[in-house]
């Protein structure tokens, strides 16, 4: 009788995709799964339970694989050090009951819950029939998230009330969109007619408990929570950051860093404004000049294929040049995002399959005419060379990696800190020559820097140094937070606000770009002085985008030994 071998690190993280998929059929559809079509994961605490009983069961099975022979290798030690550390800080995060406070303008159950439905497959009469049942299910989902707020109030675990007030005005949106009619029934005026009924009735059903929703935040939990804190503090702050950045960063050091960004960048913009309007006082008074006079593209349609050709010129320029790309992995689509969500560009990636391509989303907040200043870094950084490129590739070599690595593990400060260094590199290769667009690159990468300024510096109360130009000595609050973005920003005032509920909703996160950047950069110079002539850029870009998910404890060394 033969024995049963005991699975290798990389089996057991693939069954851990199964399993999460079973329980969260929202990840299913984003990674293509057609089963998880019709269904919406338990939003309630049993459900957060469920899931951390899966984490630490699977922690449980990978010690095990972990003394397997076979076990030492690159591609098995790679994939059980990050299976290790993304369910270690989840766990940490569900410990300290983060999911019974987590309200806010993005990131949220409830915007899961909604936002699925824009990746769910809606080609054929069997897609909508799901569509339909999957719309059903809507009521149960925001009735066990509103159960999950409501025990946090018991153990006077509350949400932010900033973020709060923008999460009921984004409920306020979703319920009514104009003449009566919610997100979910707009959604629904799509499905074919045979089953127009079926989903007209489960939309309004949805839209109900949208509003029961609404409600119930507006008249119980936003009276409750009424004096706490809008920022998390040092403690749940080093949770939320391992969580994003997979490292446990040495926080002043990072606020420090995000200084020295600040001065850099900001003698580089003042140059680079002195050639499009000559004595402007600040770089912002210089791009305020462009938002007037500068290149705009009209319309919204006219935007989306405008940045559709944008990422096509970038694809037929860097591959075979600075990336080699598979057929599949060149398909990407611009698309605009749909309204009542945050006001930050994003990006969804391929499902495994590629029959959903990489897709690119614009919010348009209202607006219909659109500065290309503002639009041409951020889509290198949304689209190509920056996520499409690595997320479609981490799918299409997902068969040599562990379907863990390509997908579900992913480290937010990995990818970030990618599409932060696709912009640089798209500057050093020289594709921001136009004056307009160098500016607005800079203007981005100042966003960044700031993010990393104040999203630390208001979270942990810390004093602004005697050097900075604003408010020297004083410590952060969300409120000078708001102002300092605001007045280093080309970004509108509604922008600014959306940004800055963005960071007191999910603390950590905005740090990762530039400090996941600095990262990328570290490992390419390692590399290159490694190699010295013989460094192949086009060969460690397609290395480095072929190793997975890995978090800033990982990332410099993997890079630097390509």
């Amino acid at each position: 009788m033969s024995e049963t071998k005991s699975p290798l690190p990389r089996e057991v993280a693939d069954a851990y995709v199964d399993d999460l998929i079973a329980l969260d059929p929202i990840t299913g559809t984003y990674l293509g799964v057609k089963e998880s079509s019709s269904r919406l994961p338990d939003t309630s605490p049993a459900g957060q339970e469920t899931l951390a009983r899966l984490q630490r069961a699977t922690l449980a099975r990978l010690d095990e694989a972990e003394r397997q022979p076979g076990a030492d290798s690159d591609i098995e030690r790679r994939c059980a050090r990050l299976l290790r550390e993304r369910l270690t800080a989840e766990l940490a995060v569900h410990q300290a009951d983060e999911g019974l406070r987590s309200v806010g303008n993005m990131a949220t159950a409830a915007h899961s819950v909604r936002e699925v439905f824009t990746v769910t497959p809606q080609e054929s009469d069997e897609d909508w029939a799901a569509i339909a049942e999957r719309l059903r299910a809507v009521p149960a989902a925001y009735a066990g998230y509103r159960e999950s707020l409501a025990l946090g109030l018991e153990r006077k675990l509350y949400a932010s009330p900033r973020p709060t007030a923008t999460f009921v005005e984004q409920l306020t949106e979703w319920a009514d969109t104009g003449e009566g009619r919610g997100w979910f029934e707009d959604f629904a005026a799509d499905a074919p007619e045979a089953l127009r009924a079926d989903c007209d009735e489960a939309a309004r059903a949805a839209t109900a408990s949208v509003a029961e929703l609404r409600d119930w935040m507006r008249d119980v939990y936003v009276p409750a929570i009424e004096g706490a804190p809008n920022t998390v503090g040092r403690e749940r702050y080093a949770h939320w950051s391992r969580y994003f950045n997979g490292t446990d960063l040495d926080l002043d050091e990072a606020y420090a860093y995000g200084w020295s960004e600040y001065h850099r960048l900001l003698g580089e913009m003042r140059k680079e404004a002195e050639k499009i309007l000559p004595g402007a006082e600040t770089p912002w008074v210089a791009l305020a000049h462009l938002d007037e006079h500068g290149k705009h593209i009209e319309g919204v349609d006219e935007v989306r294929d405008w940045l559709q050709a944008l990422m096509t010129q970038a694809i037929e320029s860097l591959d075979g040049t600075h990336f080699e790309l598979a057929e599949r992995v060149r398909k990407v689509e611009s698309c605009i995002a749909p309204p009542g969500g945050a006001a930050a560009p994003y990006y969804t990636p391929p499902s495994e399959d590629f029959s959903r391509p990489g897709r690119t989303w614009l919010p348009t907040m209202g607006q219909t005419r659109f500065p290309a200043y503002d639009l041409v870094s951020t889509w290198y950084h949304e689209g190509v060379p920056g996520h499409h490129l690595q997320l479609a590739q981490w799918v299409h070599v997902a068969d040599s990696l562990s379907r863990y690595q390509a997908t579900v593990g992913i480290v937010s400060a990995n990818a970030e800190g990618w599409a932060l260094y696709a912009e640089r590199l798209m500057d050093e290769l020289g594709f921001l020559t136009d004056a307009e667009q160098r500016l607005g690159y800079l203007d981005a990468q100042m966003m960044r820097a700031a993010r990393v300024i104040v999203d630390i510096g208001m979270h942990l109360e810390l004093e602004i140094p005697a050097d900075s130009p604003f408010h020297p000595g004083e410590r952060w609050t969300p409120d000078l937070a708001q102002e300092f973005f605001g007045s280093h920003s080309s970004r509108p005032a509604d922008f600014v606000e959306s940004e800055l509920t963005r960071y007191l909703t999910i603390p950590g996160q905005a740090i990762g770009y530039k400090l996941g950047e600095r990262a990328w950069l570290l490992g390419r110079e390692n590399a290159q002085r490694r190699h010295g002539d013989a460094f192949d850029l086009k060969a460690w870009h397609m290395a480095a985008l072929s190793q997975g998910s890995l978090g800033l404890d990982d990332l410099v060394d993997e890079l630097s030994a390509l």
